[in-house]
């Protein structure tokens, strides 16, 4: 199929489980590279975050990695989900008066496991977005690509990181380098060397995100997040609890590598609040530690992993996600990875408000589904080889 100019609503709900963030994004082919690897030319059209009804949420957080739950409440979920994304889609599109050829939706991950495991006498890695796809495209009338990580696991891929594909397309540089820091409820980083083909490319899950400094606000506070980082500003880093923590397995994996609530969720931020609670009382100290680990466990992975194939050269190290919102974590990484010759900036500077990103990435990987082309960039994900990404769901 040719490649052709399309308009797509992109729709992503990450592991804070905050809501959901829809880009619509015009998607023009430019090129065909060698091995059928497209070029496009991205242009957001706008971008609308919709938080989730709060029964939805308590819902979704309860069936992330849930130890039991029932047929009836996932499949409840899952239904539930994709009336959702439904409704935020129409509701972007009739704000901003915009016809939309194709809705690229991600979903919501209750379940992800890279790394394979034994289960029925079997031995294999799986993951699990719900959200369904046929209520979306009836709903909206407009077809639905989506389940785009399961094809990149079944060529020995980790499912994740997606967004690099966006990042190589509307990142890459010819003279400067580049990375790509999202800071969501996990934190992951894309590294482009100047004149990187995509076989260059690094992306990693650097550890968590917002997900345990929400967990804080959330548990101590009575707020959804820490807006602005105000509360950790007035709160003291427990150094002694970061250092102990970097030391745990995950941050010694080598990339490829990804994460989620089965790593850094309940149970890990119930354990670090422990640690926190024995040097301290004071509950802006254990969100202060919080934010500190964010920024040290991202600095961290720089220095081991990127540093050295990026050569040491100055570069653009590009942060979005809700954490560019968060202006102390924001002064914790400035501080650890300028000295290493990073500048900092954020996605809006390049034209992709921070909060739009993710969902452009998944309006990009459907437009390459929906034209038969890979999505995965195998240096990123681990992958044997490219391959094409989701299922459509025609209406």
């Amino acid at each position: 199929m040719k490649p052709a100019a399309m308009t797509v609503a992109g729709v992503m709900s990450g592991t804070s489980a905050d809501g959901i963030d829809v880009a619509l994004v015009r998607i023009e082919p430019v090129r065909i590279e060698p091995g059928r690897r497209a070029k496009p030319k991205l242009t957001l059209i706008a971008h609308e975050g919709l938080p989730y009804p709060a029964a939805l949420r308590k819902a979704v957080l309860a069936a992330m990695n849930a130890a039991r739950t029932s047929t009836a409440e996932l499949a409840q979920l899952n239904w539930r989900l994709g009336l959702e994304y439904a409704r935020a889609v129409r509701k972007t599109i009739a704000k901003h008066n915009t016809a939309v050829d194709l809705v690229g939706c991600h979903g919501q991950t209750l379940y992800h496991r890279a790394v394979p495991a034994r289960y029925a006498a079997q031995k294999f890695s799986c993951t699990w977005q719900a959200g369904e796809p046929a209520v979306i495209a009836q709903e909206l009338g407009i077809p639905v690509a989506s389940n785009f990580r399961p094809a990149d696991m079944a060529v020995e891929g980790q499912g994740a990181p997606l967004v690099p594909l966006l990042d190589y397309v509307m990142f890459a540089d010819v003279k400067r380098g580049r990375v790509l820091q999202n800071i969501g409820g996990i934190a992951n980083l894309t590294a482009i060397p100047a004149g990187a083909e995509p076989k260059d490319v690094m992306a990693f899950d650097t550890g968590p995100g917002n997900m345990v400094i929400d967990a804080f606000a959330d548990k101590l506070f009575g707020k959804k997040f820490d807006r602005n980082g105000s509360i950790a500003a007035r709160g003291m880093v427990l150094a002694d609890v970061v250092e102990t923590e970097l030391r745990n397995p995950y941050f010694q994996l080598n990339p490829p590598r990804t994460s989620g609530r089965e790593q850094f969720g309940r149970e890990f931020a119930e354990h670090f609040l422990k640690s926190c609670r024995k040097l301290s009382r004071r509950p802006e100290d254990a969100l202060a530690t919080a934010t500190a680990l964010t920024a040290e466990s991202i600095a961290l992975s720089y220095a081991r992993f990127v540093s050295g194939p990026m050569k040491g050269r100055p570069l653009d190290y590009i942060v979005s996600g809700g954490g560019a919102r968060n202006a102390t974590l924001m002064a914790m990484l400035s501080s650890r990875l300028e000295p290493l010759g990073c500048e900092l900036a954020t996605t809006e500077g390049f034209g992709m408000p921070a909060e739009a990103k993710e969902a452009a990435a998944f309006a990009l990987l459907a437009w390459m589904t929906w034209h038969r082309l890979p999505g995965n960039v195998p240096a990123a994900t681990g992958a044997k080889r490219a391959v094409v990404l989701g299922q459509v769901t025609y209406v």
